[in-house]
């Protein structure tokens, strides 16, 4: 084996790289993801990226998943992302098959999710020249990608694919593509295979000082209604056990985001579940203090949080509504590990740029070694009555009794057993065991889902979040499969979400992915229909799913279609038959779905209206 020579881009010295025998680019680039410790890759084929798939056909370590759709196979290497905390890697060929990856790029840039995207280009002579199926996938994804790369040197593709696991995984996590001409996958060298990576200018690894960990402890002892507020930080970076011994240890209420939700236990005694457009009521409250009619006028009758420990959060526009309003009295502390959100929507009384778990870690360090000299004795108080007062309810009204829905639907005397969203969501908690990792699309039944079943551990709630991406939840709901074949993994979807992307049933049956599905099937879209009736009176513009010929007809028929795809799909309209369906779901080992029939009558509550203020819940 010759001598290697120093690499300056990288800065390795001969020892850290390994020279590999004669190899074709497609063969370098899969060896490198076998190094990376990748075992599988969910990708579609086309003319700029079949030779990769030829050098896939001879790993012996990576699996090899064909989604039907290139947006299924992204939304698929997320979830196996959200549910592992290890990256994603997906792959498509050039032009429309990487433009198809783009919304599952961007969603995984919003909710900060590891993950690495391969695409295939036309040869590097017809770049520019608009050649057949190019696109400029390098310039369209750059807003919404942590890092890129377009490999021009076939030498360079082990620096750049060890660069971009390393990139999309440290710090705040994110997506990294690499864009791989045809020509480069064609050619053969003798590649260098790095065992460590050295990016100059990039240093993920940032640490609060003690300094300001002991101000944020005297902050507290001066406090009389601190509230933890808390977000995906905490999950991607693996801080949920020091958030817990934390929050014990001080006695301090936690709220999170919907990305945060389950980084800390749902059940435990200091928890006020989530917070903001339909968040808890007692949540809203605790950091921005409680407003009542007074005289005509909105007034505040309780004070909120004193102090806000807001960690591994962005303050986004969901969660502050009016954001000047939020917490407005309230002493701010922001940790986070990326600068650029600091001071971004809301401004900090004191920043602090660190890695989550170092800064837990340390402020558990200093408490345990002076135990805090506070008690917050009357704000517990204030926060078990409001909890008691205002928890997620539902009712089965006469409005729902009376509706075109029922009489639509429903027959021989059993309008009572009408099934409400919300009862579809408790009985899956209750008969999973509240272990399920749940992934959702986007709507109202996204919502219900994070309300109604109550999360225990990090990575159980896999949602798009910050994108809002319909079509997501059962493409995510088989990536977390395939990486956690022994959990129970349920979509909890809307009919107008699972529709954008069902063609991915035929990969969970050839595949033999046992992801499970419950539509909340109400023949609306939903969410955009319940901000009609707030705020257009009601007024359809364009929600209506079904058939407006035949209202009466359940359209279209999820049973019919799903058989088609040798999956097995119950309807069910009763509350009768809610439960043994769902047990007879839970107890299958192959994909099945449950359509669950609900009325579209039924709103989200509680409800910031957006921009708004907690002065304005509708609870």
């Amino acid at each position: 084996m010759s001598k290697i020579a120093e690499n300056p881009e990288t800065s390795a010295p001969a020892e850290r790289a390994e020279i590999g025998p004669l190899m074709t680019g497609s063969d370098i680039l899969v060896a490198c993801l076998e190094r990376e410790g990748v075992d599988t890759i969910f990708a579609y084929p086309g003319g700029a990226s079949m030779v990769i798939h030829q050098s896939l056909t001879h790993s012996k370590k990576i699996r090899t998943i064909l989604p039907r759709h290139e947006q299924g196979g992204v939304f698929m290497a997320e979830g196996y992302a959200r549910a592992t905390g290890k990256v994603g890697v997906c792959m498509a060929t050039s032009g429309p098959g990487a433009t198809n990856l783009i919304s599952g790029i961007a969603d995984a840039f919003m909710d900060s999710i590891p993950m690495v995207a391969i695409t295939g280009q036309v040869p590097q002579a017809m770049i520019g020249k608009g050649a057949f199926q190019e696109t400029d996938f390098f310039g369209m994804t750059l807003p919404v990608v942590k890092h890129s790369y377009l490999i021009t040197d076939i030498n360079d593709i082990p620096r750049i694919v060890k660069e971009a696991f390393h990139v999309a995984s440290t710090g705040r996590p994110g997506p990294v593509v690499i864009d791989m001409p045809k020509n480069i996958q064609l050619a053969k060298t003798q590649p260098v295979f790095l065992k460590e990576i050295n990016i100059r200018g990039y240093n993920p690894e940032k640490k609060a000082s003690d300094i300001a960990l002991n101000e944020i402890i005297g902050l507290i002892e001066k406090s009389e209604r601190p509230v933890l507020y808390c977000g995906g930080g905490i999950i991607s970076g693996e801080a949920s056990e020091e958030l817990r011994k934390f929050a014990e240890a001080t006695g301090i209420p936690v709220t999170t985001t919907l990305m945060g939700i389950g980084c800390f236990p749902e059940n435990h005694e200091l928890s006020l579940r989530w917070l903001g457009m339909h968040g808890a009521a007692y949540a809203n409250w605790a950091v921005s203090g409680e407003f009542q009619d007074v005289d005509g006028q909105k007034r505040q009758v309780a004070a909120g949080a004193d102090l806000l420990l807001a960690f591994g959060v962005r303050f986004d526009d969901r969660v502050t509504g009016k954001v000047e309003k939020f917490c407005e009295t309230g002493t701010i502390v922001h940790i986070d590990i990326d600068p650029s959100e600091i001071n971004k929507n809301k401004p900090a009384n004191l920043p602090i740029v660190s890695d989550i778990k170092y800064a837990l870690s340390r402020l558990n360090d200093l408490v345990a070694k002076n135990p805090l000299q506070a008690n917050y004795g009357p704000w517990r108080e204030q926060v078990a009555e409001w909890k008691k007062r205002a928890p997620f309810r539902y009712s089965i009204t006469d409005e729902v009794i009376n509706s075109d829905h029922v009489k639509d639907h429903m027959t021989g005397g059993l309008e009572r057993e009408v099934i409400l969203p919300q009862q579809a969501i408790e009985a899956l908690y209750e008969l999973s065991g509240g272990d399920a990792i749940i992934t959702t699309g986007v709507g109202q039944h996204q919502m219900w889902s994070a309300q109604w079943y109550q999360y225990k551990f990090p990575r159980q709630l896999l949602t798009s979040a910050g994108l809002g991406a319909m079509g997501y939840g059962y493409p995510a709901a088989m990536g977390a499969k395939v990486a956690c074949p022994d959990k129970q993994v349920v979509d909890i979807d809307g009919d107008g979400s699972f529709l954008m992307n069902i063609q991915e049933l035929a990969t969970a049956h050839i595949e033999g992915i046992a992801a499970k599905a419950i539509i909340l099937n109400n023949q609306h879209l939903g969410m955009v229909m319940q901000w009609e009736d707030r705020f257009f009176e009601g007024n359809r513009g364009h929600t209506y799913l079904g058939d407006p010929d035949d209202r009466k007809q359940i359209y279209p028929d999820y049973v019919t279609m799903a058989k088609s795809f040798n999956v097995t799909c119950e309807r069910v309209m009763y509350m009768k038959d809610l439960k043994p369906a769902i047990r007879r779901m839970l107890d299958s080992d192959e994909p099945y779905m449950l359509d669950v029939i609900v009325p579209y009558t039924e709103h989200v509550l509680p409800f910031i209206p957006a921009g708004g203020t907690v002065a304005q819940m509708i609870y």
